[in-house]
């Protein structure tokens, strides 16, 4: 992995070139001046970034180790941690606005793994990895700087969200939140469109660990409606075994594809110890589209290309859809839709490794990395509101690109998965949630020790929020 200064000064001298451009054009929208605040009203106006998160998570999972039947339940895991970000951004004072927010989780128990560094926790092995060990750290600290009209340059830690935070997102399910380090910049100068760009030189995950590297970004986004957008997008990723070491299909591939009867080639001995840097190209389109007064229609297609960059393998070559629509009826809505990330002939499979991935291809978060076979994930998803309540629920069939050795047979099915979620507001400060996923297996996959195979696991999470 080598650094690029000349690509950051690049990105950096570009986002900013387009945004004094977008300034001398007459015709784009006036935005309302931000009030001026002395120093000491900055920092009394500002607005809180606090929170505390109370999490109860329960776990019944099948391990694949020697036993009568070939499986064996893990022990009865169970996690209670409490999630506090304590922290405060201040309002302009000269363009210039400042945000510092601290984390802290505590375990309450100790009856899991945590996968703390991204390492099993010694003496527990044998219970189901729940991501939320103990930290004290800086979650966010970061400089905004608005000196130029309809542009926000931000330096230092932060959160990033983009589109349906398939790609890029801060994982904030865990309680632990992957936050990067580096500077972004975000301009609306153009009518209807919004462009992000960034380059981060580290990543804090959720396991706590700190990864460094190259990470440039480019996200464009074209407001076709309120409620519609055209993204196009590019991530280039050069960050040393980022997503590895956790069911990654280029460091555990080995040993499960000796196991399935096809061999490990020469190709997958050089996957288990080069790097992964990638980069990303892609296309989304994504909307809601209002028929009358109480139907409207969604919709998304999304297409993106995967292949290797800079020192990454070259068996990094592979793509990404989705599609999918349904109906929405006041509160209510149903759709359907296919998900697909390839393989390259089950040596490597698309992934994406800063995405927060446990929104997609099921709850139970038996796919947070690609199987190296790919995987097609079609799912109904129904979603709505009874009072005060939010309800969703859906149901996944999970199938592999590449087919797999199951006993005495190929096959492409991993599973189903049904889940399903209920949110109550209590006041406008206090919330809870009650979530349920339940995975369960269909052919089975590989030898009994393989990290790819999927086996039956149910989760129950209860949550309970305080939001200053």
């Amino acid at each position: 992995m080598k650094s690029n200064a000349s690509f950051k000064l690049n990105i950096i001298l570009a986002c900013v070139t387009m945004a004094i451009s977008g300034m001398a054009q007459s015709a784009y929208a006036e935005e309302e001046p931000l009030a001026e605040y002395t120093f000491l009203e900055s920092i009394k106006d500002g607005k809180p970034m606090t929170n505390f998160r109370l999490r109860y998570e329960s776990i019944d999972q099948e391990a694949f180790q020697p036993a009568p039947n070939g499986t064996q339940k893990l022990d009865n895991t169970h996690a209670f941690t409490l999630r506090s970000l304590i922290g405060w951004q201040t309002a302009p004072f000269h363009n210039f606005s400042f945000a510092a927010q601290l984390t802290d989780v505590h375990e309450f128990n100790h009856n899991f793994n945590d996968r703390r560094e991204n390492l099993s926790e010694p003496g527990k092995a044998n219970y189901a990895n729940i991501v939320d060990p103990s930290f004290t750290d800086v979650n966010q600290l970061f400089l905004d700087w608005t000196g130029i009209k309809n542009t926000r340059v931000r330096l230092g830690r932060q959160q990033v969200n983009l589109d349906n935070v398939r790609f890029i997102g801060d994982i904030g399910f865990r309680q632990n939140m992957q936050v990067f380090d580096g500077v972004s910049v975000l301009n609306k100068s153009i009518p209807d469109t919004e462009i992000f760009a960034a380059h981060f030189d580290q990543v804090r995950q959720i396991n706590t660990e700190l990864r460094q590297g190259d990470i440039e970004i480019v996200n464009a986004k074209y407001r076709i409606s309120p409620s519609e957008s055209l993204v196009g997008y590019a991530y280039l990723v050069d960050v040393a075994n980022l997503g590895q070491n956790n069911g990654n299909p280029l460091a555990d591939g080995i040993a499960a594809q000796g196991g399935n009867g096809l061999g490990a080639s020469q190709d997958l001995v050089k996957t288990a110890t080069t790097d992964a840097s990638s980069k990303t190209f892609g296309l989304r389109l994504d909307g809601v589209r209002a028929i009358d007064a109480t139907w409207k229609v969604l919709y998304t297609a999304e297409y993106a290309k995967q292949s290797d960059y800079k020192d990454g393998n070259d068996l990094i070559d592979a793509h990404y859809y989705k599609l999918g629509g349904g109906a929405m009826y006041n509160t209510w809505s149903v759709r359907i839709d296919q998900e697909k990330l390839s393989s390259n002939n089950g040596k490597y499979a698309f992934q994406t490794p800063l995405g927060t991935n446990h929104l997609f291809q099921g709850w139970a978060d038996h796919f947070l990395a690609t199987p190296r076979q790919g995987i097609e994930d079609t799912f109904v998803t129904v979603a709505g509101s009874i009072g005060k309540a939010k309800l969703q629920a859906e149901y996944h069939v999970f199938k592999s690109d590449e087919k797999f050795q199951s006993i005495g047979k190929l096959g492409d099915k991993y599973g189903t998965e049904f889940d399903a979620s209920v949110m109550y507001p209590f006041t406008d400060k206090i919330s809870g949630k009650l979530e349920y996923a339940k995975f369960n297996e269909s052919d089975v996959y590989g030898s009994l020790t393989s990290a790819a195979r999927k086996g039956d696991k149910e989760i129950v999470w209860v949550t309970g929020m305080y939001t200053f």
